[in-house]
């Protein structure tokens, strides 16, 4: 096996799920300069703020939520959806 393969400086971090506020203590090498108190000890870590994590991923929750952070479904239908013909004013009468 290779020697010095494996980084050595993990600390403890916060990992904070945006889409439904969740936070889990963990180890990791990943750099950030935000910090957070952490509710469970009351100390104060470095945090990293996910999209989505185990607590919010359908395949884990068992339901089929929408999550839309960055308005990725209104983006869609904005390209792709129905256009519709804009509607003509109605002629003016002319006297005669």
């Amino acid at each position: 096996m290779k020697k010095d393969l494996h980084p050595k400086n993990y600390r403890m971090v916060v990992f904070k799920d945006m889409s439904n506020g969740t936070s889990f203590l963990s180890k990791s090498t990943a750099v950030t300069n935000e910090t957070v108190v952490f509710e469970e000890d009351g100390k104060e870590y470095p945090v990293i703020k996910l999209e989505i994590s185990n607590t919010s991923h359908p395949f884990y929750t068992g339901k089929n939520v929408l999550v839309d952070t960055a308005g990725r479904i209104d983006k869609f239908n904005k390209r792709f959806g129905k256009k519709t013909a804009p509607t003509a004013a109605p002629a003016e009468k002319t006297a005669e």
